[in-house]
């Protein structure tokens, strides 16, 4: 058994190829949701829909966010009512996000509610939510507090930040996340960034004293001091550390086994193994899987 810590855009290319690989019942995805929101009154928990909609055969790999072929009438309305419809929401997805608000106000927990989209959606892997708690990924700009989506969708990400924010400042994995963690044979740590996606996952009590306990692989998301997708250098800049594989590798040394960066990044992390980490077709993603459960056997 194979736990993955992914984010919502590199770490799932990574899925993709592991999907061709490693059959679905093998592998468990534990899942940031600090960038979850309440919108246009239903939930929208952006991470967890798009690894579940990879391994349903419907995520729209041109965006890597949404459903392949999704309509957008209702946003469109919304748009002429609301200032704060600002993310375009398909409709195929935006029922998603009612279905989850419903079972969530109706007492149900995140993970439980994401145990029904999967057999709905008939996806076979492990899908689990990192807390069942409400977590906030929140940036300090001059005007004050942001939550991240506003800084990133709404802002285009060119305010400037100066910190990054989670609220609570202490909060808990699910018991099904410890469980998995506890009994997986190893664990990878998907190239999603490393402050607002990885991060908080790390930050929920007891991940980092189980990690210590497994292999596991790191892959960075950085060639140089450049993300390979969205705003992780400006992100961890305002977090006080070096926006590079080696400011990635120092978040993760202290339970790390095997670091992986890209063949063409010009930073040396020493001992790092080199890959091509750019997985813009299905071939390069199985490939990147490969070596990766490669370097697992060998580990386990």
């Amino acid at each position: 058994m194979i736990t993955v810590l992914s984010g919502g855009t590199g770490t799932p290319k990574l899925l993709r190829g592991l999907h061709a690989l490693v059959p679905d019942e093998e592998v468990t995805v534990v899942v940031n949701t600090a960038e979850d929101l309440w919108i246009s009154g239903n939930h929208l928990s952006p991470d967890i829909d798009t690894v579940l909609y990879l391994y349903a055969g419907l995520l729209n790999t041109d965006t890597w966010w949404g459903i392949r072929g999704d309509t957008f009438l209702t946003h469109e309305a919304l748009a002429l009512l609301s200032k704060n419809e600002y993310i375009a929401l398909g409709d195929q997805d935006r029922a998603v996000h009612i279905a989850r608000g419903e079972m969530l106000r109706s007492g149900s927990t995140l993970t439980e509610a994401t145990r029904h989209l999967c057999r709905c959606f008939n996806v076979r892997a492990q899908v689990l939510p990192m807390s069942d708690a409400p977590v906030r990924t929140m940036v300090a700009t001059e005007g004050g507090l942001i939550h991240f989506q506003e800084y990133w969708i709404r802002h285009h990400g060119q305010v400037p930040i100066t910190s990054v924010v989670r609220q609570p400042d202490r909060f808990e994995a699910s018991p099904a996340v410890l469980d998995a963690l506890m009994e997986c044979d190893a664990v990878i740590l998907g190239p999603s960034n490393p402050v607002t996606s990885i991060g908080p996952i790390l930050e929920c009590v007891w991940v980092t004293d189980l990690l210590k306990e497994k292999p596991v692989i790191a892959v960075s998301p950085f060639i140089g001091d450049a993300p390979i997708s969205g705003p992780a250098a400006a992100l961890m800049e305002a977090s006080g550390v070096e926006p590079s594989s080696m400011g990635t590798y120092g978040l993760y040394k202290d339970f790390v086994d095997i670091f992986v960066q890209d063949v063409r990044d010009p930073v040396t992390v020493p001992g790092a193994v080199r890959y091509d980490t750019l997985m813009k077709d299905q071939e390069r993603s199985t490939a990147l899987a490969a070596r990766v459960l490669s370097l697992l056997k060998d580990l386990t």
